[in-house]
């Protein structure tokens, strides 16, 4: 082999990409930069407000402090009807995501028809936001914690029953295929052969999805459905800064807690 041959086959610059795969990338970042470019351009936004957003953001943090540590009695209570409605909600979901997500899952629903409803009720509940829920729920049951529980379980039905739907397509066919051939019936295979071994994804599932509904749970006061929302944006209209300081320790302590617990429970699930 000649040197020339040798350092055509084995160049000295070694490059991860080639010449096209590096076009193509430096396409690609070109793209992004345009599309970003095109959305903000069509966004009416008043740059010149910009200018001095530090100075309104030191001001703001100036009213918020010290907190009125008065307000903590009115807040705690506020803050155990957020967490209830978190919880419950959290609670009214695993009961009716757990049959959709047997729906929803290939090899446990009925026919195409009935996987393809399972399916919807997923995609209807995530792609609408917990707060327009609320919005419709609050419509439904009037101002109160009632329309946040539903709320809270409209919007986690497609989260948890999406990843259950998931764990129960992967499940070992081969344990099912043996309980099958005992002569059990379909009930019996879904409660021996397929439920335990989607449990654990369950029981993490159920714990992380009520860490996230504390956090979600926190808002929706502001569309009347309960909890420390309809405080928050009381005194947030009112221009009561150190009362909002106040509410927002409170919410950052509880999700603190609920995120250690979440993590906890979750370690020793698996």
């Amino acid at each position: 082999m000649t040197v020339d041959q040798h350092k055509s086959r084995y160049p000295e610059v070694w490059r991860r990409f080639g010449p096209r795969e590096t076009l193509i990338r430096y396409a690609w970042y070109l793209g992004i930069v345009f599309v970003a470019a095109a959305s903000l351009s069509t966004l009416d936004i008043t740059w010149v407000y910009l200018l001095d957003a530090h100075v309104q953001a030191y001001d703001l943090l100036e009213r918020m402090v010290p907190p009125d540590w008065s307000y903590f009695d009115v807040v705690v209570g506020a803050m155990i009807e957020t967490v209830h409605i978190a919880t419950l909600g959290t609670v009214a979901t695993l009961l009716i995501a757990f049959p959709v997500a047997f729906l929803a899952a290939r090899n446990t629903t009925f026919n195409s028809f009935t996987w393809a409803v399972g399916r919807f009720i997923l995609v209807a509940s995530r792609s609408i936001n917990t707060v327009v829920w609320a919005l419709i729920f609050v419509a439904i049951f009037g101002p109160g914690p009632v329309a946040g529980i539903w709320a809270i379980a409209a919007r986690s039905i497609g989260f948890m029953g999406k990843l259950t739907a998931e764990a129960i397509e992967e499940i070992d066919e081969g344990t099912v295929e043996a309980i099958e051939a005992t002569g059990a019936s379909r009930l019996q295979v879904l409660w021996i052969g397929i439920l335990p071994q989607v449990l654990p994804v369950i029981y993490g599932t159920t714990v992380y999805r009520w860490d996230i509904n504390i956090r979600e749970s926190t808002v929706l006061g502001f569309v009347g459905a309960g909890g420390i929302g309809i405080l928050l944006y009381s005194s947030i209209n009112q221009f009561i800064w150190q009362q909002v300081s106040v509410m927002l320790i409170a919410i950052f302590g509880v999700v603190v807690v609920s995120e250690l617990v979440s993590a906890t429970v979750r370690k020793k699930i698996t």
